[in-house]
């Protein structure tokens, strides 16, 4: 079984050379997320759903994005939630960040903030979030219970959260499991559909809701968008 941290650097050494590659290479599954309109964005454009879509952001609301990439996600909802919002992009790669905060500045947006850390252990303040988003990075996470515990816990009582992600029909193969590549494409570290569910519930969400989904046969992954919210 290959250990949560090896898993960790070879994602992180992967997104980081996306940079220079312009997308998440060959296999992937999370290549392509929604237009950014007339933002000016450098870095590779990496999701499997349009999360935003249905967030339903308020002027004035808190957003975070759950590994922000090069900002694009981030960078359009401090748009959506005004210069009396704020969005904070999470990312554990340090280029990422870099490329997100250079792309903030390049937008004159100074609601958008970008934090290094790791989803499992957000540097963001208990109850201070009234929605938090993710496009195609959970399924990257080892300790996935972990990473929806600390979404509930910045959460703003009434806040919500809305991910798209990779899941599957039954579990992954092991020996797909036991594969580096696979887990920096968002394939390895899928889980079945239904189990994602229910890792949600078990951190304390209610009235999940699957917004989207494509679909495949079992073994093969498919895309979900689905919708929580803290009580």
């Amino acid at each position: 079984m290959i250990h949560g941290d090896e898993i960790k650097r070879v994602v992180r050494e992967h997104y980081a050379g996306s940079l220079q590659t312009g997308c998440c290479g060959a296999g992937s599954s999370c290549c392509g997320t929604e237009p950014a309109g007339d933002l000016a964005i450098a870095g590779p454009a990496l999701g499997c759903g349009t999360p935003l879509g249905y967030a339903e952001l308020q002027p004035g609301e808190t957003v975070v994005d759950l590994g922000s990439g090069a900002g694009r996600e981030v960078l359009m909802a401090a748009r959506e939630v005004g210069p009396t919002g704020h969005a904070i992009g999470i990312d554990m790669t340090p280029e990422m960040v870099s490329t997100a905060r250079g792309n903030a500045r390049r937008n004159s947006l100074s609601n958008a903030e970008f934090r290094l850390g790791e989803i499992e252990q957000l540097p963001i303040a208990t109850g201070s979030v009234d929605v938090v988003i993710s496009n195609c990075v959970i399924n990257l996470v080892p300790d996935k219970a972990r990473a929806f515990t600390e979404a509930y816990r910045v959460l703003k009582p009434g806040g919500r959260l809305v991910v798209s992600d990779m899941v599957t029909h039954g579990a992954m193969s092991e020996t797909v499991r036991s594969d580096l590549t696979a887990w920096a494409g968002c394939v390895a570290g899928a889980v079945d559909v239904q189990e994602y569910a229910a890792v949600m519930e078990r951190a304390g969400f209610r009235d999940t809701d699957i917004l989207a989904r494509t679909d495949a046969p079992a073994g093969h992954v498919f895309s979900i968008t689905i919708r929580a919210r803290k009580p």
